[in-house]
């Protein structure tokens, strides 16, 4: 139930629609319209404006406002608090940034409807609806969008349907829409687009659909493209001799944009790192390292030609690519100023290298690692000079704890270390997962602590077979499943960047699945799972600001001024990988707030989006030999929890709006896709409690969970 002063603010906000009428249109206090921004202004630190999704071209997320610090900000609370009414069911995610420019927020929902918002009065000015397709089946991890770009007197956003859409930034009116690739064929729009030197620059998602990687530069004016760079390089270009000859591997080899990059402009150099090679999980067909993925790529800001590359996996096989996005600082190393840049991996690691030629700064070790000549692994990994984030191995103890959730026989090979490798039929448990490490979540850097702020995810996960199947345009291409084991556990650690060794680590009982955002107060902000924002201090780690904002907060807060005093936004909706309590709920935060924390969300909640179904109870005899499994956010219903021995078939059929599969005694279906189902053949030799799972992340822990009876 929202709260009196809640509906209060809501009344304002429909008033204020009245007022400005149907268009929106400007503010009283005149234009807030961008203009076409400089270097110079894109490079600023943010104050009253937060006009990137990094808050500067250099993807820092630091505020140099010191208003709300240590001292004070326990007192920070709510000064309006309002519902956005979109992307709500369990498919969404919420884990765009706001933007801020004169005085106003825009922030895009998972469903990829845009809002401007007044940041006084949280009054809507103007809405974008995309309305998306909602049949498109060739989304990942859940339908998502990572944030807007502002620039020329437009808002930017990259779309689920592969488009790239420009928007009048006072009335919200399409300004120009140009397709970028289509979503039948495997390519979607996560990330949130850069606006730099009158071009917009987008990376394209679709990793696990054998999509062949590109980030693109289009005009800001027109949406007509300039240039495009493929991350998997074709014949003749450098790179493409990391592809096998005799195939077409490279065609579909992956490699996709998962976030925004950042610029150099005196060196006019841009920046973005790339996800994993595909099929992600089986390298046998694709011999060689196969650059450009799980890579950090330099490119010239102004022709998109190739400067420099690193490769943080070679040829990999364990889906360890690099989502997050690069951060560029400088760095005072052995007495010399660096100018460094800094991505955080799903390893674990943090690569700091110099940003003009991509050499390691601090060391990056190549090392020997086991060998599976069926997946063609490379011989070496690079091993960066310094500490992970999160554990590397898996433990005995923690071994035992999920053993009898793995295929009967699994043994723990090798300490479950990073890189190693698995057979084509055959299974080995590694840590990190797929998930990470560090997934799509940024990190932000404190220039006056030096440090690095990153959120890690700690969770083991069963590699198994990797698969030849051929490849078919729209259709999954991850070659395996993917099977976490056990309830992930977090880390928001706190890296010396001079050292790249840890100077605080805090360790969480869930994952740490949200970006961070630090400032000159001496504070760094961070979302968790269960709905709070929180506030640590730089320096040392320790907790000083709690608040529950009534949903998963799986994303990064905005800091500015407004009207001379600091502010904190942040937009809390949940994630659908996080398996987090779902909602559309947008916050200011001030000193001078008078609203108190909201209601936590119910986890997995959220109501259901139009055309999904909700799943329907069949009866059935206990001893069926066929069970029914309907699948939807974030839930099974069994047509029966009770069978005997003997051979079972289960009938799983996806009734909700993202992929789901059934995970039980060591067996798994594929991933199945909205409106489409599959079997499941279990043999069950001995009665007892049979516990199964979605192994999709996050989706246990929503509640695709239970026990299965067998008498």
């Amino acid at each position: 139930m929202r709260t009196l002063t809640t509906v209060f603010i809501a009344l304002v906000a429909a008033a204020a629609l009245l007022v400005a009428g149907c268009g929106g249109g400007g503010s009283s206090s005149g234009s807030t319209a961008s203009p076409a921004f400089s270097a110079a202004e894109l490079s600023s630190l943010p104050r009253a404006n937060w006009i990137t999704n990094g808050g500067s071209i250099s993807n820092q997320r630091y505020s140099p406002l010191a208003q709300i610090n240590t001292g004070n900000v326990a007192g920070l609370k709510g000064l309006w608090h309002i519902h956005l009414g979109s992307g709500i069911a369990g498919k969404y995610s919420g884990e765009a940034q706001p933007l801020v420019y004169r005085n106003v927020i825009y922030v895009v929902t998972g469903a990829d409807n845009v809002y401007a918002i007044d940041a006084n009065t949280g009054a809507r000015k103007w809405t974008y609806r995309a309305n998306l397709d909602q049949k498109i089946a060739t989304i990942c991890c859940g339908w998502t969008s990572r944030g807007l770009a502002l620039g020329g007197g437009k808002v930017y956003v990259g779309q689920l349907d592969g488009k790239l859409v420009a928007l009048d930034q006072e009335t919200g009116r399409v300004t120009w829409s140009t397709q970028v690739a289509s979503f039948k064929q495997g390519y979607t729009i996560t990330n949130a687009p850069l606006y730099y030197d009158g071009r917009v620059y987008t990376g394209l998602s679709g990793g696990e659909f054998g999509i062949r990687g590109r980030l693109t530069a289009f005009s800001a004016a027109t949406g007509k493209e300039l240039w495009r760079f493929y991350t998997i390089p074709g014949r003749g270009q450098p790179g493409h001799e990391t592809w096998p000859s005799g195939n077409d591997s490279w065609e579909h080899g992956g490699a996709p944009v998962w976030q925004t990059p950042a610029v150099d402009p005196k060196l006019g150099l841009l920046y973005f790192s790339t996800g994993n090679a595909s099929p992600d999980l089986f390298g046998g067909k694709r011999a060689g390292d196969n650059l450009f993925s799980s890579s950090i790529l330099a490119l010239d800001a102004k022709t998109g030609k190739y400067r420099w590359h690193f490769q943080e996996v070679h040829h990999d096989i364990w889906d360890y690519d690099a989502p997050s996005p690069v951060v560029l600082f400088d760095v005072t190393i052995d007495g010399q100023e660096r100018h460094a840049l800094a991505q955080a991996g799903k390893t674990g690691f943090v690569y700091i290298l110099d940003r003009e030629t991509g050499k390691p700064l601090l060391g990056i070790d190549e090392r020997a690692v086991p060998q599976n000549a069926a997946q063609k692994t490379a011989a070496t990994q690079p091993f960066p000079v310094g500490d992970a984030v999160v554990p590397q191995a898996v433990p005995a103890k923690a071994f035992r704890r999920f053993q009898s959730d793995l295929p009967r026989g699994t043994q723990l090979v090798d300490g479950g270390r990073i890189f190693t490798p698995y057979s084509p039929g055959g299974a080995v448990v590694a840590t990190p997962s797929s998930l990470g490490g560090t997934n799509w979540w940024p990190m932000s850097f404190n220039p006056n602590t030096g440090f690095l702020y990153v959120c890690g995810l700690e969770q083991a996960q069963l590699f198994e077979g990797g698969k030849s199947a051929p490849y078919k345009a729209g259709k999954e291409f991850a070659g395996s499943i993917f099977a976490p084991q056990a309830s992930p556990t977090g880390t928001f650690t706190a890296i010396d960047a001079s050292t790249n060794r840890i100077a605080w680590q805090n360790r969480f009982p869930d994952s740490c699945y949200s970006g961070s955002t630090t400032t000159a107060g001496n504070l760094t902000f961070v979302g968790r799972n269960d709905g709070h924002l929180q506030a640590y201090d730089a320096a040392k780690g320790k907790l000083l600001w709690s608040f529950q904002t009534g949903a998963g907060a799986n994303n990064t807060a905005t800091v500015f001024s407004l009207d001379g005093k600091e502010v904190v936004a942040f937009y809390a909706a949940g994630s659908a990988l996080a398996g987090s309590a779902h909602g559309d709920d947008l916050w200011l935060f001030g000193l001078d707030g008078k609203l108190g924390p909201a209601k936590a969300g119910m986890l997995g909640g959220g109501v259901k989006h139009a055309g999904e179904q909700k799943p329907t109870k069949t009866k059935a005899p206990a001893t069926a030999s066929t069970v029914k499994v309907a699948m939807t956010e974030f839930k099974f219903a069994f047509s029966t929890q009770t069978v005997h021995t003997g051979t079972v078939t289960f009938d799983a059929m996806n009734d909700g709006g993202i992929p789901h599969n059934l995970h039980i005694d060591g067996k798994q279906t594929p991933n199945v896709n909205p409106g489409s189902s599959a079997n499941l053949t279990v043999t069950f030799t001995k009665p007892g409690t049979y516990r199964y799972l979605c192994t999709l992340p996050g989706h246990a822990a929503a509640g695709m969970k239970g026990v299965l009876i067998v008498k």
